[in-house]
C-alpha cells in the first residue's frame, strides 16, 4: 500500500509526494551530511545521484539545490546557457532535516510542518573507488536507489556536437557548449573500466543487481550495437553477467536495419530501450532536435516493434521525459507502444537541469496524478512490466506497476 501524508491540507500519496520532490528538489540541512554521511551513502556532492527512501519504499531523487545550482554555476553552464535569470527563482518548500525522534531518521518538512521520517541507502565505498587505468568512479557512473549501477554517458552525444541538443539534457548541454569552444570531449569509461566498475557494484559491494547502459546518440549505430556488444562481453568475462541476478538494460540509438540489435540481446541484454522522450510531434522538433533531424521517429518505431516481434513483451522500451507535453499526448504515445508489446518508461523532468523552450517550470500535481493512473492502466490492459525492481530515483514507471493494484482500484 502507498503510504498517504498531508502538504498544507491536501492529502496525497508516495507518488505524488516522489514527483514534487524531483521537479520541486529539496533544501539539505548541513547536519544531515555530517550525520548520516558515515553510515549510509548521501554526500555532498551533485555527482552521487543522492536518492531517499520513502516509508514504503520508493526511491526518489534527492536534488539538493544548494548544491546544484554551486555546481551549474562552477561550470559555467548558468552564464554561458544564460537561464541564470531562471535559476534564481528556484525556491523549494521542502527540507531534509535530522529529527530529535528516537527512530533517528531524517525528517522532510513542507513549509516548516512535517511530512515523514525517510531513510537512506547503506553506507558505500563506491564513489572512492578509480578503475586500474586511474578512472574514478565518481562521474562515470552512479548508484541508484539501493538495487541500481548505472552508466549515464558512456560516450558523447554526437547530436549535442553537432549543435542538437535535447533540451532537457544536461550532458547534451555540456557537449554542445564544449564544441563551441573547440574543446574535446571529457574521457569516457574503456570497457575494462565499466567491467571493473560493475564487478565492484555486482560483487564487492552487493550494492547493485541491476545494470544500466546509457551513451549519447552517435552518428553510426550500427557501431554502437557492437561496441555495446564489447563492453558486454568484457561484463561478463570479469564481473559475470550471471551474478547480476536483476536485468540488464541497454539505451542505443536505433540503427537503420533493426537486425543489428540482434547482436546486443546475443551478448547478454535483457532489455533495450531506443527512447523517443516526446510522442507529441511538433514538440519533439523542438526538445529533441537532433533524433528528429538525425533519426526520426520512424526508424524508433521501427526498431522497438521488431525487438517486441522477436523477442517478445517487454523488451523493448522507450523512455519518456514526462512533463514536457501535455499528459494526454504521453499517454497517448504510452499505449501506442505498450500496445505492440513495448515498455513506456516514465521519466519525471528535473526542471532545474536544464530549461526547456524558455521554462523551467514543472506541471502541476494533477498533470502526475493523471500520469501514475494513465500509467497503471496501461500497465494492466496490455501486460506492460517496466525494469526497475524498486524502482529508479527519477522514474515512476516501476513505481507506478509496484502498486498498480491501488491505482487502478482508485479509479
Amino acid at each position: 500500500m502507498l503510504c498517504i501524508y498531508e502538504l498544507d491540507g491536501e492529502r496525497m500519496d508516495s507518488l505524488d509526494l516522489k514527483a514534487l520532490l524531483i521537479t520541486q528538489g529539496i533544501n539539505v540541512s548541513d547536519d544531515v551530511y555530517k550525520k548520516y554521511g558515515k553510515t549510509h551513502r548521501i554526500y555532498p556532492d551533485p555527482l552521487t545521484c543522492n536518492c531517499l527512501i520513502l516509508p514504503d519504499k520508493i526511491m526518489v531523487q534527492m536534488t539538493d539545490v544548494a548544491l546544484h545550482l554551486r555546481y551549474l554555476k562552477s561550470l559555467k553552464m548558468i552564464k554561458n546557457l544564460k537561464y541564470a535569470k531562471s535559476f534564481r527563482k528556484v525556491r523549494s518548500p521542502f527540507k531534509l532535516e535530522c529529527s530529535s525522534a528516537s527512530s533517528g531518521r531524517p525528517i522532510i518538512t513542507y513549509n516548516g510542518e512535517k511530512v515523514t521520517e525517510v531513510e537512506f541507502p547503506p553506507a558505500s565505498h563506491f564513489y572512492d573507488q578509480v578503475t586500474s587505468s586511474g578512472l574514478p568512479y565518481l562521474g562515470n557512473a552512479v548508484l541508484q536507489g539501493v538495487e541500481v549501477v548505472s552508466f549515464q554517458c558512456l560516450w558523447a552525444c554526437e547530436y549535442a556536437r553537432a549543435g542538437y541538443p535535447c533540451q532537457f539534457c544536461f550532458a547534451g548541454g555540456e557537449f554542445e557548449q564544449l564544441a563551441r569552444e573547440n574543446k574535446p570531449n571529457p574521457p569516457v569509461p574503456s570497457a575494462r573500466d565499466v567491467a571493473e566498475i560493475t564487478d565492484y557494484a555486482v560483487n564487492k559491494e552487493r550494492a547493485a543487481n541491476i545494470l544500466q547502459l546509457t551513451g549519447g546518440s552517435t552518428m553510426n549505430p550500427q557501431a554502437e550495437c557492437h561496441t555495446i556488444k564489447g563492453l558486454l562481453s568484457e561484463i561478463d568475462s570479469l564481473a559475470g553477467l550471471k551474478n547480476i541476478h536483476g536485468e540488464v538494460l541497454v539505451y542505443t540509438t536505433p540503427p537503420t536495419d533493426p537486425k543489428v540489435v540482434d547482436q546486443v540481446f546475443e551478448a547478454g541484454a535483457d532489455r533495450i530501450a531506443c527512447s523517443l522522450e516526446v510522442w507529441d510531434e511538433e514538440l519533439a522538433k523542438v526538445i529533441t532536435p537532433g533524433k528528429w533531424k538525425f533519426t526520426g521517429r520512424k526508424r524508433h518505431l521501427d526498431c522497438l516493434k521488431y525487438i517486441s516481434k522477436e523477442y517478445g513483451p517487454n523488451k523493448a522500451c522507450s523512455s519518456f521525459v514526462v512533463g514536457l507535453e501535455p499528459v494526454e499526448s504521453f499517454l497517448e504515445g504510452a499505449e501506442y507502444l505498450a500496445a505492440e508489446g513495448v515498455v513506456p518508461i516514465a521519466s519525471v523532468w528535473i526542471p532545474f537541469g536544464r530549461p526547456v523552450m524558455g521554462k523551467t517550470q514543472a506541471p502541476g500535481l494533477d498533470y502526475y496524478r493523471k500520469v501514475k493512473k494513465g500509467l497503471a492502466d496501461i500497465y494492466v490492459k496490455y501486460g506492460i512490466e517496466p525494469p526497475g525492481g524498486t524502482g529508479f530515483n527519477v522514474c515512476v514507471c516501476r513505481d507506478t506497476w509496484n502498486h498498480k493494484s491501488d491505482l487502478t482500484e482508485s479509479a
